[in-house]
């Protein structure tokens, strides 16, 4: 069945974030007492703070979890938003879903007011048509929730009429509990490895490794 919609993650896909948010999150455990090797943050990065936090501090109760969660988004956005760059290539990739007459959905982790300023990053207030964000659900990624509510938001197309593209292993595994096809893009920091170990169809450098391929790429069935 021909693609109708394209899921995107945005960081670590269309903006090149994902180091700053290891550095935000490795100052945010620094104030509650913890500290980790950036490696194992970068790990969890792709994860919101209902999955990232736990998967670290596991026996924190969800106040801290809560806490630690706005610290991050604080630091994030005083420190590290403004040095924040969109990858080459993105706008025009989703230039070129939006003519080949595909929907562009942002699908990510982020909050509802980072997602927006990407949006403006990315020049693509024009080329998206729908946006999911973690304010939106009860669960991030690797749960199924975001993509899921991104599927509602593009009825009636199925998940075969649509392709997720991300950086990270859990927008792989998040895109498969919907059935949904996901291209993976190695511009996160992620492993070909782990990437199609979690579902990727297949994995290109980045967005405009992709957007060279568009054609023959999953996007342009």
């Amino acid at each position: 069945m021909a693609i109708k919609a394209v899921f995107f993650d945005i960081d670590g896909t269309l903006v090149d974030s994902n180091d700053q948010h290891v550095l935000a999150w490795e100052e945010a455990f620094a104030f509650a007492g913890a500290s980790f090797d950036r490696s194992l943050i970068h790990d969890q990065i792709g994860k919101g703070t209902d999955m990232l936090v736990p998967a670290l501090l596991p026996d924190l109760d969800e106040t801290g979890q809560e806490g630690l969660g706005k610290a991050h988004g604080a630091i994030f956005k005083i420190r590290y938003l403004d040095a924040v760059k969109a990858f080459p290539g993105a706008h025009d990739l989703l230039a070129r879903v939006r003519r080949a007459g595909r929907r562009v959905v942002l699908a990510s982790s982020a909050s509802t007011a980072e997602l927006d300023h990407y949006i403006g990053l990315l020049d693509a207030r024009d080329l998206v048509d729908a946006t999911t964000s973690a304010d939106d659900v009860e669960k991030t990624k690797p749960a199924p929730d975001i993509f899921a509510t991104a599927l509602g938001k593009v009825a009636p197309l199925g998940p075969d009429e649509v392709v997720v593209v991300g950086d990270t292993p859990y927008d792989m595994e998040a895109a498969g509990k919907c059935g949904i096809a996901a291209v993976a893009l190695r511009s996160g920091g992620f492993s070909d490895r782990l990437l199609i170990g979690a579902g990727a169809v297949c994995v290109y450098d980045d967005a405009a490794a992709l957007l060279d391929d568009f054609d023959c790429s999953p996007l342009g069935r």
